[in-house]
């Protein structure tokens, strides 16, 4: 049976040549970043030599960026690291409401338990978030507002900067979940204008466990760890030196390819789009057409579970999701699309396709012969879709 992997958003296989670079750093130049002896100094200069790649990717200073094992703990570190440092002026945060989990649950941990005020903050339709609301929730109390980049579940991307001039205004920090973005579109601080950024490596054809946050020169936050002067003492432990090279050599390579993908990959999905909204209907695109990361696409099918739609195109070879990995089994429908209004039984039928390098129109139009009988099937044993019809 062939197999098709449209969970691309998820992670991704890892770039033969990404492999290629890491394998010296598993074999001789296996040496700690921190010894001074010559193994524990060849290590160090592939760390500080991947750092700068990694920084003019992004266009910060390598000394602005740290080291981590991936999105999510860069994530917490923003954001509990900052709450910590501003605990006893600022007690208010600001987070998107359709924010990855990692962002979510650190804030809904410091508003249950360290007495900070939460508001999340709406979004449209669309997904899409307002300055103009965002104005109205920030205070002089705000310490730190959070709306991510690229959402993970529908492709999304906000308008970051003109979230970043409310801030500034302000006087509030800004942090951005990158994770999804950095390495399919362009992703620049400076012309983003946040004070700390997320990303990882896993979701771009570059090894899981390697990760990085971009601190803002200037900017204090308290560690979460303790243990050692790693990466200024922001992030103490052994470096993932394989894996930051890794990293490394996964958004260079992406650099070089992201225009082609994109426009690939955008061609691909429109495709895909209207060819699943004219086969199939009582459909709900939950995606934008536009402002949206190239490969993603998420639809809901009224009158389905979007788990048993997964577990009938597995049984097909095809390989999706219904929702963000890091809450799959979860029952209840997803946080994103009700932020976004999706009525509840809407949402519980949607399923997100991300494509990726290897998807092909040959690959779509397998989805596009199986995924129809699927629905009708599925519809057929829902008494709730019959009463509706």
């Amino acid at each position: 049976m062939k197999q098709i992997y449209l969970d691309h958003n998820a992670t991704t296989p890892v770039d033969p040549e990404v492999i290629e670079a890491m394998l010296p750093y598993f074999k001789t130049g296996f040496g700690n970043a921190s010894s001074v002896h010559s193994f524990g100094r060849e290590a160090k200069v592939a760390l500080e030599t991947a750092r700068e790649r990694i920084a003019a990717f992004i266009n910060c200073r390598p000394e602005e960026l740290y080291f981590t094992s991936g999105g999510t703990e860069s994530d917490n570190i923003a954001v509990l690291g900052t709450a910590h440092h501003l605990k006893n002026r600022r007690k208010h945060l600001v987070v998107g409401a359709t924010e990855h989990h990692a962002v979510l649950q650190p804030a809904e941990h410091l508003a249950r338990n360290e007495g900070f005020r939460l508001d999340l903050l709406p979004v449209d339709s669309e997904g899409f978030a307002s300055p103009e609301k965002l104005a109205g929730l920030v205070s002089d109390d705000t310490a730190l507002v959070s709306v991510m980049h690229g959402n993970n579940e529908t492709g999304t991307i906000q308008d970051i900067r003109a979230l970043t001039d409310v801030a500034r205004d302000k006087n509030v920090l800004f942090h951005t979940d990158a994770v999804q973005s950095v390495g399919k579109v362009k992703v620049d601080v400076k012309d983003l204008g946040v004070d700390m950024l997320s990303l990882t490596g896993h979701k771009i054809y570059g090894p899981k466990g390697a990760g990085a946050l971009f601190i803002r020169q200037g900017i204090k936050i308290s560690p979460l760890f303790f243990g050692g002067s790693h990466e200024k003492k922001r992030r103490p432990g052994t470096e993932n030196v394989p894996g930051v090279v890794g990293l490394a050599t996964a958004l260079e390579i992406a650099g070089e390819r992201m225009e082609e993908d994109a426009a690939r990959l955008g061609q691909l999905a429109d495709f895909f789009i209207q060819a699943v909204l004219d086969k199939i209907p009582d459909c709900r695109l939950n995606s934008p057409r536009s402002n949206r990361i190239p490969p993603t696409v998420n639809i809901s099918f009224n009158g389905v579970e979007g788990e048993s739609i997964v577990l009938a195109l597995d049984m097909e070879g095809v390989a999706v999701a219904s929702g963000s990995a890091c809450t799959s089994g979860a029952i209840e429908p997803s946080h994103v699309l009700t932020a976004m209004g999706v009525p509840a039984v809407t949402a519980q039928g949607a399923i997100r396709f991300s494509m990726g390098r290897s998807t092909t129109k040959d690959d779509l139009a397998h989805v596009l012969a199986v995924l129809p009988p699927i629905i009708e099937r599925l519809r057929a044993m829902s008494p709730i879709y019959q009463q509706r019809k």
